[in-house]
C-alpha cells in the first residue's frame, strides 16, 4: 500500500471552501497523519466460453479500462503542492464483433439444446441448487479482489463496495433457502376432481441478461441467479463500465456450471446485442437501463410478443414537503426529512435508480430548506473510495468517467441560466485538476418545470429545489409523470392531505415511502415500478416466478390403477419431478 501525508489530501480538498474535506473537514487532520491509498488493480482481459475461461491473445480486439484514481503532486518537502487525481488504467476488456456474439448464442442453443440440455433437464433443482452453492464458494474466495475493483472502477466507497459483495451472496442464498421452503417449488400431486396434477416450474429458455455499471454484482445477480436456477441458460452482457469485476467471477462459474449455461460477452452493446435478439433464439431479457435502449433492444425480435421480460429502468422519484413539517413542534420532525433528503439524493452520488431525484417544498419555506440542505451537504466527506478515518469512509467519490461530470454539468448551466441558484459553496465544482471526476454537489433552487432537471433523471450528485404553491401540481407531476418508481413523503402526521397522496400514488408508484428516501431491497421487500420504471417484480420469492413458466403434468382417473402406477414410475425417474 502506498500512504500519503494526510495534510497533502486535505490541502487539496480544503481548496472546495466551506467544511469539505476528507471525513469531516480539516480541522482534524492531527487526528490521523496519514491516509491509505489503494494500489490499483489489473484485471487481464477474458472471456467465459462454452465453459472455458478464454485469456485474450495478442490480436484480440481490447479497451484499456481506467479508474480512479492515481494521487499526483505534492511531495514530502513540499506540502502546499497542488494535489491532481489521474485516471489510470486498471484492466482490459475483451471487444466481441458481432460474428463472435453469434458464436457465444450458439454456445448458448447448445447447451440449452431446445429444452433438453443437460442444466435444464438432466439435472434436478436440488442438483442446480447445489451447483450454485458452488458457484457461491468460489466467489467468496474472489471477495477482496471484487471489492477492490469496485472502487477503482466505478468509485464506490470501500463500506459500500463490501456491503454489494455481501449483500448479492446474501441474496443468493436467501434464493436458495425459498427454493427449499417454499412448497411452490418442492410440488407434489394434487387430486382435483378426476384429474391428478402435478405443478411445478420449469425454465424459460435462453435469456439475455444486461446489468447497470452502479450495482454491477447485485442487481445484475438478482436476475442472474434466479435465472440459472429455474433452469435457464443465460447469455451476459457485460457493462461498459463496472464490467471488470464479471471478468473476475468467470473462474467461479466456469468451476461450477457445466459448459455453454453461462456465456459472457463484452464490447459495444450497440454492436453485439441486436444480432442476438434478431436470431429469435433469445426467450427472454432481464435488462436493467434506460427504458429507450430497452424499447430498442427489443423491437430487434422477429416476435417480439413471445419474449418474457424483465426490466428496471430509470425513475425521478420525487421527494415530497408537506406543509405540516414546518408548523410549531415539529422541527425533529423537519429535522429527519431533511436528513434523508441528503441521504437519499446523494447516497453513492445519487447514482442510484432509487435516488431522490426531486425535492418538493412549500414555496414559503423552500428557500430555508434549501439553505439547510445546502449547510447539509457542505458537511459531506468528499474524498477517494478508499479514504478513511475513524471508520467514517467518503461519501462522496468520482464519477465513473468525464461523460457522467459533462452531464451534470449541462444540467446545472441549464438551470443557471434560467433562474436557479447554486446553494452549497462550490457545489458542481471538480476536485484534483483537469482530469478528475470528483465532482462537489451542487444544491439548485429554485428548479422550475422550464429546466432540464426538473424532468431528466440526473443520475448523478444534483440536488434539485422545485417550490410548490399548490399541493396539486406535486400530485399532477407524479400522476402525469412518464416514472413510476417511488416516492418519499415527508410528514409530522396521518393527515388528510398525507392520506390523500398516498390513496392517489397507490397506482402510480411501486412504493410509497413515508419520512423516508426512496430504497430497492429486493432481499426484504419486493421491489416494482410502474409505465417506465420496471416490467415485472424483483424480491428473492417473485425473481424465481419472473424466470420460470408453471408446468404441469397430469393424468385422469381410469378404471383400474394403471394411470397411477405410470405417473408413479415416471415420477421415479424425472429429473423435473423429484423432491428436494
Amino acid at each position: 500500500m502506498i500512504l500519503l501525508k494526510r495534510s497533502l489530501v486535505l490541502s487539496l480538498f480544503a481548496a472546495a471552501g466551506a467544511s469539505y474535506g476528507v471525513l469531516r473537514g480539516v480541522e482534524s487532520a492531527s487526528a490521523n497523519e496519514n491516509c491509505v491509498v489503494s494500489e490499483p488493480p489489473h484485471v487481464q482481459a477474458q472471456t467465459l466460453w462454452d465453459g472455458k475461461v478464454v485469456l485474450t491473445t495478442a490480436d484480440s480486439k481490447v479497451s484499456t479500462v481506467e479508474g480512479c484514481c492515481a494521487v499526483e503532486g505534492g511531495g514530502e518537502d513540499d506540502e502546499e503542492a497542488e494535489l491532481r487525481f489521474k485516471k489510470v488504467p486498471i484492466g482490459s476488456m475483451p471487444q466481441l464483433t458481432q460474428t463472435q456474439a453469434l458464436q457465444v448464442l450458439d454456445s448458448a442453443k447448445e447447451a440449452w439444446n431446445g429444452g433438453s440440455g443437460t442444466w435444464t433437464s438432466r439435472m434436478s433443482l436440488a442438483q442446480r441448487i447445489e451447483a450454485i452453492e458452488t458457484l457461491v464458494s468460489e466467489l467468496k474466495r474472489k471477495r477482496e479482489e471484487i471489492v477492490h475493483v469496485l472502487m477503482w472502477e466505478i468509485g464506490k466507497n470501500v463500506k459500500d463496495a463490501q456491503s454489494e459483495f455481501d449483500r448479492t451472496i446474501s441474496f443468493i442464498e436467501q434464493t436458495i433457502q425459498e427454493l427449499r421452503t417454499n412448497p411452490e417449488y418442492n410440488a407434489s400431486w394434487k387430486h382435483i376432481g378426476s384429474t391428478h396434477a402435478f405443478t411445478r416450474r420449469a425454465a424459460v429458455g435462453i435469456i439475455l441478461c444486461l446489468g447497470p455499471f452502479n450495482y454491477p454484482l447485485n442487481e445484475t445477480y438478482a436476475t442472474l441467479i434466479p435465472a440459472l436456477l429455474m433452469g435457464n441458460v443465460v447469455i451476459m452482457k457485460i457493462p461498459t463500465v463496472g464490467g471488470l469485476a464479471h471478468l473476475l467471477s468467470m473462474e467461479a462459474f466456469a468451476k461450477a456450471l457445466p459448459p455453454g449455461v453461462i456465456n459472457f460477452i463484452s464490447g459495444s452493446g450497440r454492436e453485439t446485442m441486436p444480432p442476438l435478439m434478431a436470431s429469435g433464439s433469445i426467450d427472454g431479457l432481464a435488462f436493467i437501463g434506460g427504458s429507450n435502449a430497452a424499447d430498442d433492444l427489443i423491437g430487434k425480435h422477429p416476435t417480439p410478443h413471445r419474449l418474457k421480460l424483465f426490466l428496471q429502468l430509470e425513475a425521478k422519484n420525487m421527494g415530497i414537503f408537506l406543509p405540516n413539517l414546518f408548523e410549531q413542534g415539529n422541527k425533529d420532525q423537519l429535522d429527519v426529512a431533511l436528513n434523508e433528503a441528503v441521504t437519499g439524493s446523494l447516497s453513492f452520488n445519487g447514482q442510484r435508480c432509487t435516488a431522490l431525484k426531486l425535492l418538493f417544498v412549500p414555496k414559503s419555506n423552500a428557500e430555508s430548506v434549501a439553505v439547510s440542505l445546502a449547510k447539509r451537504v457542505e458537511s459531506l466527506s468528499v474524498g477517494l473510495p478508499w479514504a478513511e478515518e475513524n471508520g467514517e469512509h467518503s461519501k462522496i467519490t468520482p464519477l465513473p468517467n468525464k461523460k457522467r461530470v459533462d452531464y451534470m454539468e449541462s444540467l446545472i448551466a441549464d438551470a443557471i441560466s434560467k433562474g436557479a441558484q447554486i446553494m452549497n459553496a462550490k457545489g458542481g465544482s471538480i476536485i484534483g485538476g483537469p482530469e478528475s471526476t470528483l465532482m462537489v454537489p451542487a444544491v439548485l433552487y429554485p428548479v422550475t418545470p422550464d429546466m432540464m432537471v426538473y424532468h431528466e433523471e440526473q443520475f448523478g450528485p444534483v440536488v434539485p429545489i422545485a417550490p410548490y404553491d399548490d399541493l396539486e401540481t406535486v400530485i399532477a407531476y407524479g400522476q402525469n409523470g412518464k416514472y413510476g418508481q417511488q416516492c418519499s413523503i415527508f410528514t409530522a402526521g396521518g393527515d388528510e392531505a398525507t392520506v390523500s397522496i398516498v390513496d392517489r400514488f397507490s397506482s402510480v408508484f411501486g412504493k410509497i415511502n413515508i419520512n423516508s428516501q426512496c430504497g430497492r431491497s429486493p432481499d426484504t421487500l419486493v421491489f416494482s415500478g410502474r409505465r417506465s420504471s420496471a416490467m415485472g417484480v424483483m424480491s428473492v420469492s417473485e425473481a424465481l416466478r419472473e424466470f420460470s413458466v408453471p408446468t404441469v403434468v397430469a393424468y385422469k382417473d381410469q378404471i383400474g390403477d394403471s394411470n397411477d402406477m405410470i405417473a408413479k414410475e415416471i415420477q421415479s425417474s424425472s429429473q423435473f419431478m423429484q423432491s428436494l
